[in-house]
């Protein structure tokens, strides 16, 4: 028997603090709602945790694998419209077709991962925006079996009953709760890839894929688990993503500005992190908020509905949304290439040796 404390038998990584802080956040996001009358800022917390998962499931193949796919909107898509298809054709429940779109998403991600994955650099990203645009295309193509660009429209979202509960999908509130455990539960699932044996053989491919093939890993089957992983993950929030909206079209689910936006999540943030996509999500999120809808923030009291900030970035912004993404990873990639988590890191550290040194000179002076 292991006689050694508990705590010294966590896994590596472990933080006691982290874990306070991480179970706080979710009690208090929990309850967040009971004290929230407005219906937009239960959609902009819905939107919010969905920019987490999809954040959360590019960094395990970006991140960690450092494979940097620019075409995550063909799993994004293909969740979005199995789950959809499913519900509309075969009267099929969202969370019982969600499971066979992460399947789908899964298998897909197998095929194109076996062919991509031979390529690297600039050329994989090329060949990643390639099958998601040929996916795109497809599903215009098809019309007898995807609708193609008509798309498709919620009719009815059935009542979910657990056990005496019944939960219906009429308004904002339990889209936020199932938002919330989803994006809570593709945290977890990120941190115990990040420190488990699998996520270092990651990490040792994103560092030099020659050596950790040298070392015994194989990179190729190692690159297609991330993958599916990922795709997993990305299915699951377009599945999610379709029943929140009750619209989807391919030009909606898989555009190239999908597979962008989950790039530049972790790129704002920080790759590789936990935090990374989760503060990525909290700055984009907003921003984008912000540029497509201005009217948003008379909604939340912010500004007034004759405001010339709102009237200006109607009339000049509305649509520029992607100029403005651009914008905003030139100057992370200038100025803060590990994202705003690292900047964040950075201060702290600069603190931290301040008040060590100070700690230092201090007795010094008293002696």
């Amino acid at each position: 028997m292991d006689r050694r404390p508990l705590l010294s038998r966590a896994p590596r990584g472990f933080s006691v603090l982290g874990l306070v802080l991480f179970v706080a956040a979710i009690a208090a996001l929990a309850v967040f709602p009971s004290f929230v009358k407005k219906p937009y800022v239960l959609h902009m917390g819905v939107v919010l945790f969905l920019a987490v998962i999809q954040g959360q499931a590019w960094n395990v193949v970006g991140g960690y694998a450092g494979q940097y796919s620019v075409g995550h909107a063909a799993f994004f898509g293909i969740g979005a419209y199995v789950t959809m298809m499913l519900l509309e054709v075969n009267k099929i429940a969202p969370w019982v077709g969600i499971w066979a779109a992460i399947a789908a998403a899964v298998l897909v991600s197998l095929v194109i991962g076996s062919i991509t994955f031979r390529l690297r650099g600039p050329y994989f990203v090329l060949a990643s925006i390639s099958v998601a645009e040929i996916i795109r295309l497809a599903t215009l193509h098809f019309k007898e079996f995807t609708r193609g660009a008509e798309g498709f429209l919620v009719s009815e979202i059935p009542t979910l009953k657990i056990g005496a509960t019944e939960i219906e999908f009429f308004t904002k509130r339990p889209f936020y709760f199932a938002a919330l455990g989803l994006a809570v539960l593709t945290i977890i699932a990120n941190w115990i890839v990040q420190h488990s044996k699998l996520g270092y053989y990651f990490q040792a491919i994103r560092e030099d894929q020659d050596a950790a093939h040298s070392l015994g890993i194989n990179p190729a089957f190692y690159k297609n688990v991330a993958l599916a992983i990922s795709a997993a993950f990305t299915a699951a929030a377009g599945g999610f993503y379709a029943m929140f909206v009750k619209f989807i079209d391919p030009n909606t689910v898989f555009g190239l500005d999908i597979s962008v936006q989950f790039v530049l999540i972790c790129i704002i943030g920080g790759i590789g992190t936990i935090l990374g996509p989760v503060i990525g999500a909290m700055v984009l999120v907003p921003l984008s908020e912000i540029l497509r809808n201005p009217k948003g923030l008379v909604q939340l009291g912010i500004v007034s509905s004759d405001s010339g900030f709102v009237r200006f970035v109607e009339a000049n912004l509305s649509n520029a949304h992607m100029l403005v993404y651009g914008i905003l990873v030139v100057v992370v990639i200038l100025f803060a290439p590990e994202g705003v988590l690292g900047v964040i890191r950075r201060l702290a550290s600069r603190v931290r040796r301040r008040a060590s040194s100070r700690g230092r000179t201090e007795p010094a002076a008293t002696a």
